[in-house]
C-alpha cells in the first residue's frame, strides 16, 4: 500500500454490523442517455490543489470514448478510517460503484459476506472487464477472491511488485557518527545505541518522536526475534492478536498471550522511555512525526518498504542535505517477513450499484489503457510529472509532493507493464527488493476465511483490553512490565481470548 499501511501502518478495528444480507443477482444490459458517471471509493485524504480535477478533465474523454462513462471520486478519508470505511460500504449508498478493497487491512471478506459487494460472474467479467479477466485468469489467481459459494467478489491487484513490510527509517549520517559502519543499524536493539546518540548530541530532535498508539517497537521486535506469524484477517481494535508458528503452523496462538517475547519488547520499551526516546506525552501526540523527520526534529519513523523507496529517501535527502535515509525492516535479523499478499489491493464493485458492467468496463480500461493509466496514476505529463531521457518518472522543477500529489490513491489495479521507475526512488531499490525476495514467503493463510461472526463480540472486549495495556507497554510506561503483561493475559482470557481461539481453530482445521 502504499498508504498509510502503517499508518498501518496497519492498524485495523474490527467492527460489529449488522446489516441485512442482500440477494443475490445477475445485472442485466445497461441502457444509456449518455456517458455514465461511475464513482470509485478511495482512501485517503481528498486533495484541494486542483490536480485532481485537472488529470479527469484530460482522463474523462478517453472514458467516454472507450467505455461510455466518466469518473469522479469518493473519499474515505485517514480521521477514523476505519470505522468510515464500513459504515460507508454497508450504508446503501447508490452513488458509490466501484470500492477500493484488501483482504489484509480493508476488511474485503468480512464486507463480501456482509452482502457490500456484487458477486461478479465469470460473464459479466469476460464480457465487460474482458483483459482485466484474461490476465488474472491466466495468472490463476481467481481463487484468491471467492467465498465458499464459488463466486467473485473482488479483482485481485496481481500484477503489481511491492513490499509493505514494515521497518524503520532513520538518519544514516547521525548512525555513522554514533559508531555504526557506513550508518547501517542492523538488530533492532542497536537503535538503544542510535537513540541515546540523538538524545546527546541533537537536543532539538526526539530520537524517535512517536505519534498516538502506536506499537511498531512490541511488533518489531517480535517479528525480529521469534518465529511467529500473524493471522492477517483477526483484528481486534488496532491489534492482530492471533499467530501460528513457523515451526507450527496448523495451531492458532497469540503472542500477547505466550512466551516471553512480549515481555522482552516491553523491558527494551521501558529502557527506550527512561532514555526519553520519544515525547513524555507521546501516547496524546497527533502530529505528524513524518514532517518531523523532514524538519530534522526527528531521528527516526517507521512504515513500509514502498514508503522508503518511493518518499522517504527523497524528500529526507532534499529536506536535510546529507542526511544518507536508511531503512531497517523488522525480521531483518532472522528472515521472518512474508510477500505481499496479491489481495492487499483489491477493486470491487458496490452491491448498491446502479451501473455495475459500467463500473467494470471503467475499471478495465484504467487498469489496462496505458494513457488513462498514467493519467490516473501519474497525471499530467508536464505538470504532474515529467519523463526523462532514460525513461524514468520525474517531476517538474519545484514540485513538492506534500502540496503538489495528485492523490487519485488508485491501490487496487495497478501493473508492473505500466508502472516507471522514478527518479525520485531509492538507489538502492533494487538491492532492497532483492534482498527481500531471498528471504520474504509467501502468506500461507491468504485464502483462509474466519467465521468472524462467532467472534465479533470477543474480539471487541479483547480490544478493550489490549487498548489498556499494549499503548503503556509499546512507550515503556508500567514500572513493573511482567506484573502488567500477567495482568493484562488474566483479562484476556475472561474477556474471551480462549474462545476466541479455539473458533479460529476450528477455521483454520476446517482450511487445511
Amino acid at each position: 500500500m502504499a498508504k498509510k499501511f502503517i499508518k498501518a501502518g496497519s492498524a485495523i478495528l474490527a467492527l460489529s454490523l449488522g446489516v441485512t444480507a442482500l440477494a443475490g443477482c445477475t445485472a442485466g444490459p445497461e441502457e444509456s442517455d449518455g456517458p455514465t458517471e461511475i464513482t470509485m471509493l478511495v482512501m485517503g485524504d481528498k486533495p484541494t490543489n486542483g490536480r485532481l480535477e485537472a488529470m479527469l478533465d484530460e482522463l474523462n474523454p478517453i472514458l467516454v470514448e472507450k467505455a461510455d462513462a466518466k469518473l469522479d471520486f469518493f473519499y474515505v478519508e485517514w480521521a477514523d478510517w476505519q470505522t468510515q470505511y464500513n459504515l460507508q460500504l454497508l450504508s446503501g449508498d447508490d452513488n458509490v460503484d466501484l470500492i477500493t478493497t484488501a483482504t489484509d487491512w480493508l476488511f474485503a471478506w468480512e464486507n463480501a459476506e456482509k452482502g457490500a459487494f456484487l458477486p461478479l460472474s465469470e460473464e459479466m467479467l469476460q464480457e465487460n472487464a474482458p483483459k482485466t479477466w484474461a490476465q488474472v485468469d491466466g495468472d490463476g489467481h481467481w481463487d484468491l477472491t471467492k467465498l465458499d459459494d464459488g463466486q467473485i467478489y473482488f479483482i485481485p491487484e496481481d500484477n503489481y511488485t511491492q513490499y509493505t513490510n514494515h521497518g524503520f527509517f532513520y538518519r544514516g549520517d547521525w548512525a555513522t557518527e554514533a559508531g555504526f559502519a557506513n550508518g547501517d543499524i542492523t538488530k533492532f536493539e542497536d537503535f538503544t545505541k542510535y537513540f541515546q546518540w540523538v538524545k546527546d548530541n541533537k537536543p532539538e530532535a526526539y530520537p524517535w518522536d512517536v505519534a498516538g498508539d502506536a506499537y511498531a517497537d512490541i511488533t518489531g521486535y517480535i517479528q525480529g526475534h521469534t518465529d511467529f506469524q500473524t493471522i492477517q484477517q483477526v483484528s481486534s481494535g488496532n491489534y492482530y492478536p492471533f499467530q501460528t508458528t513457523e515451526a507450527d503452523p496448523n495451531t492458532v496462538t497469540s503472542w500477547f498471550m505466550e512466551g516471553d517475547a512480549l515481555l522482552e519488547a516491553a523491558e527494551l520499551a521501558k529502557q527506550w522511555n527512561e532514555i526519553g526516546v520519544w515525547r513524555e506525552d507521546a501516547a496524546n501526540y497527533d502530529g505528524d512525526a513524518r514532517e518531523e523527520l523532514y524538519a530534522g526534529l526527528n531521528g527516526t519513523d517507521q512504515h513500509h518498504t514502498q514508503t522508503y523507496i518511493g518518499q522517504i529517501y527523497d524528500n529526507l535527502s532534499k529536506k536535510q542535505p546529507g542526511s544518507d535515509p536508511k531503512f531497517f525492516y523488522w525480521g531483518q535479523e532472522n528472515g521472518n517477513v512474508f510477500k505481499d499478499i496479491l489481495t492487499h489491493g483489491a477493486m470491487a464493485v458496490s452491491a448498491y450499484s446502479k451501473h455495475p458492467e459500467k463500473a467494470l468496463a471503467v475499471y478495465d480500461v484504467l487498469r489496462n489503457d496505458e494513457e488513462a493509466y498514467r493519467l490516473l496514476n501519474y497525471g499530467i505529463e508536464g505538470t504532474d510529472y515529467i519523463v526523462t531521457d532514460d525513461g524514468k518518472l520525474g517531476y517538474p522543477e519545484g514540485y513538492d509532493s506534500s502540496t503538489d500529489s495528485l492523490g487519485s490513491n488508485f491501490w487496487a489495479g495497478r501493473m508492473d507493464e505500466f508502472e516507471l521507475d522514478k527518479v525520485t526512488d531509492a538507489p538502492n531499490k533494487k538491492e532492497i527488493y532483492a534482498a527481500l525476495d531471498e528471504v520474504a514467503v509467501d502468506y500461507p493463510y491468504s485464502t483462509l476465511l474466519i467465521n468472524k461472526d462467532a467472534i465479533d463480540p470477543t474480539l471487541a472486549a479483547m480490544s478493550s483490553v489490549l487498548a489498556q495495556y499494549v499503548p503503556q507497554l509499546a512507550l515503556g510506561k508500567f514500572d513493573d512490565p511482567a506484573a502488567a503483561i500477567e495482568e493484562m493475559r488474566a483479562a484476556l482470557l475472561a474477556a474471551g481470548y480462549e474462545d476466541a481461539r479455539a473458533s479460529i481453530q476450528a477455521d483454520l482445521d476446517a482450511w487445511k
